[in-house]
């Protein structure tokens, strides 16, 4: 595993809510294929590492699943659930401080991060 990768594991849970609250439900390699795609390959997500987290966030009630037949197969798609909208943003703003004051240590007392 990368050395980034391991930076991406802590914040998987995350990254899978802001997903779903940007693309309102998505379905387990969809997630995958956006991760890819928006890190434009750097991250990937396994299965391994998705299909517990989601089933974990299902369990504390951060997310619904939806069943829906596509091309003759069941598909299982992930949509949050008003506490997990609460969540994510919840999550959102302590990366977001997290990544702020990780900015201010590394790049010193006279670098600014816009935001």
């Amino acid at each position: 595993m990368k050395k980034q990768q391991q930076l991406y594991k802590g914040s998987l849970n995350t990254i899978i809510m802001k997903l779903l609250e940007q693309n309102d439900k998505m379905y387990g390699y969809e997630i995958t294929q956006k991760v890819k795609e928006i890190t434009a390959g750097e991250l990937s997500i396994t299965e391994g590492a998705l299909y517990p987290a989601l089933h974990k966030m299902e369990a504390e009630g951060f997310l619904d699943v939806e069943m829906a037949k596509v091309d003759g197969r069941v598909r299982k798609y992930y949509k949050l659930t008003e506490n997990g909208v609460k969540e994510t943003h919840s999550r959102l703003e302590e990366l977001e401080n997290f990544i702020r004051n990780m900015q201010n240590i590394v790049a010193g007392p006279n670098f600014k991060l816009e935001m």
